[in-house]
């Protein structure tokens, strides 16, 4: 059990929300274009974390070095704003999760690697969001995940030192970069783990299979 966390810190996509659907949806919607067979979820899934460079590596094989990257990668951008909410949805248990962490007297937020043109649209968009203490965008600050800074950045707009917040991911950045923030790392292994499900070797402080199992890893704040 984590003592003295008085905030839970969330990456976005993978760990509170399922929107691989909608991001596999917008890179498959460019290999039909060019009449490529369509590629079923299953495909797009695990990567759904790595945004358009996870996405067009499925859709198409390229990486970022790639010539043609920026212009696919933002067609790809088009393709999800106009459909990035249509089957995102957040994981089973999340909501009564942000629900019990009130409850109990956390404060929480995002800290997530997407940028602010689609984490704001995003967030603004599901009820869900709306008791969030900070949202921070992959360019919120000068850096992101694996670079602490972001983290650095929500406990600032929470008021609070970065060891008094613990961090929740899907990918081993978000271990990575809790680490450097000197906050608490917690392996939300019901996610996408960036295709590769070894989470050990990241060495989290603790793991959760699903949502509401981190209840019972954090004891209740003592009174501000």
């Amino acid at each position: 059990m984590f003592h003295g966390i008085r905030a839970v810190l969330f990456d976005l996509d993978g760990t509170l929300i399922d929107s691989a659907p909608d991001l596999g949806a917008a890179a498959d919607q460019m290999r039909v274009a060019r009449n490529l067979p369509s590629l079923p979820l299953d495909r797009y899934r695990p990567m759904a974390g790595a945004g358009a460079r996870g996405m067009l590596g499925v859709a198409f094989g390229i990486t970022p070095d790639h010539e043609e990257f920026p212009a696919l990668r933002e067609e790809f951008f088009r393709n999800y704003e106009q459909r990035m909410t249509l089957h995102t949805f957040a994981f089973d248990g999340v909501p009564q999760l942000l629900e019990q962490l009130r409850a109990r007297g956390f404060a929480w937020g995002v800290v997530t690697n997407k940028s602010m043109r689609f984490t704001g649209p995003l967030t603004q968009a599901m009820p869900l969001f709306a008791t969030a203490g900070a949202i921070v965008g992959g360019d919120s600050t000068p850096h992101s995940k694996p670079h602490p800074e972001p983290l650095f950045e929500a406990a600032r707009r929470l008021g609070l030192p970065p060891g008094e917040c613990l961090y929740v991911g899907d990918d081993e950045r978000d271990v990575i970069a809790g680490r450097a923030a000197g906050m608490p790392t917690v392996a939300a292994t019901y996610g996408y783990l960036g295709g590769t499900p070894d989470v050990d070797r990241w060495n989290p402080d603790a793991r959760i299979s699903s949502p509401l199992d981190l209840l019972s890893l954090l004891k209740n704040p003592s009174p501000a």
